[in-house]
């Protein structure tokens, strides 16, 4: 039988998924699942855009520029430059999902040995980018203690090599929450022209702050313009997951250059989600001032539960829909599994997303989780005691 490639055969596994045939046994033995696994919202996408999707009136479905529909971009531009940047529609890509603009940004900046620095832990499907280009990750390991604040520029530097091509951060961070200051950003942004790198920021989550903090995007950093790439998505922000769309948004013009060759070798980028991500930018404010103060609930009723259950440490997340918890086991991974084959409360169990995969193999943590708050405040209580019962019992 014909070999796959060594490529294939070190693709790591989402350690947001490998669970899931656990979770779908449970299932069939009639058990219900709080999935916490996924960053999955339920809350539904803005009404004027599902109206559009229902009410599509176009007679032909044709390829869209490779870059994305010009419409769109020169509307998103607007969008960034609310965010105190200067950028026009020539400054963006559209791309099928953040996933795409971060392997078609890859591929623009690295060769094969290359190397990138991330904060570690960090979004695990980094990995499987990174090992689709050849690149290898330098991660740099951040504490539940410190709560996952970002390194500083002296760790960074350390880490820089002869082989660093970039750095990568999530801001606000999935998988921990953890907000980066603008203070934090200008003295990354210093290591970053000292050092000739890219700086590239996955900020699908902007939208998602709480606490009254502010996010800065690192298109408002005008002494790196050259160096700056921003990876973004509608996904989470219009909780339009399926949609996959997605956007490279660089002032390098050689950078957006580069990237549509990529991009027009997979032709163009989804029409229907395209057209949908249009509307999506006619969202009134009000949508996101209901749907941050629901998840600003969310995080703190779990946050609290997490807290009063003995040996559990959760800091308070800053942002996105995400928080890490320390429990007091020895195998994460072990005890998820444990709640789905082999515990219930009430007939049902929870799947909550084993931390170990969202660190570097170097950095290996095996006792925390991550946990996604997009389930009403109800079902989050239940998770929580779930959680605590389940500990009661477990035996590692």
């Amino acid at each position: 039988m014909p070999k796959i490639s060594l490529r294939g055969a070190t693709m790591p596994e989402s350690p947001i998924r490998k669970l899931v045939p656990f979770s779908e046994e449970a299932k069939k033995k009639g058990i219900k699942v709080l999935h916490l696994n996924i960053g999955q919202p339920d809350i539904l996408p803005p009404k004027n855009v599902i109206e559009k999707i229902n009410n599509f009136n176009i007679k032909e479905i044709q390829y869209s520029h490779s870059a994305g529909i010009k419409e769109y971009r020169i509307k998103l531009a607007d969008y960034y430059n609310n965010l105190n940047a200067t950028i026009d529609s020539s400054n963006i890509l559209i791309t099928t999902g953040g996933s795409e603009a971060l392997n078609t940004t890859l591929n623009c900046i690295c060769d094969p040995g290359d190397e990138i620095i991330i904060p570690d832990p960090y979004y695990a499907n980094y990995n499987g980018f990174s090992n689709a280009a050849n690149v290898s990750i330098n991660a740099i390991q951040c504490s539940i203690d410190k709560k996952f604040q970002l390194p500083t520029t002296q760790q960074f530097e350390k880490k820089i090599t002869k082989k660093t091509k970039a750095i990568l951060i999530c801001n606000p961070g999935n998988p921990t929450g953890a907000l980066y200051s603008k203070k934090e950003l200008i003295e990354l942004s210093n290591v970053v022209k000292k050092h000739n790198l890219y700086l590239i920021a996955d900020e699908v989550y902007r939208e998602f702050v709480y606490d009254r903090e502010q996010h800065t995007s690192i298109l408002s950093l005008q002494n790196i313009e050259a160096n700056s790439i921003v990876i973004d998505s509608v996904s989470k922000r219009y909780s339009m997951c399926g949609a996959r769309i997605g956007a490279i948004v660089s002032k390098n013009n050689e950078i957006i250059q580069t990237a549509l060759k990529f991009s027009q070798a997979r032709l163009s980028p989804p029409t229907f989600g395209q057209l949908a991500a249009i509307e999506a930018l006619n969202t009134s404010k009000e949508y996101f001032k209901k749907t941050i103060k629901e998840y600003d609930h969310r995080r703190k009723t779990l946050v609290a539960e997490l807290n009063q259950i003995p040996g559990i440490k959760c800091p308070m997340p800053k942002g996105a829909f995400y928080c890490i918890a320390e429990l007091p086991i020895k195998d994460a991974e072990r005890f998820c599994q444990w709640l789905l084959e082999k515990f219930q409360f009430q007939n049902t169990t929870v799947m909550l997303a084993p931390a170990n995969g969202f660190y570097s193999t170097k950095n290996i943590i095996k006792n925390q989780v991550r946990i996604a708050y997009v389930l009403k405040t109800e079902k989050l209580k239940l998770a929580a005691k779930i959680i605590k019962k389940g500990l009661e019992v477990y035996k590692d």
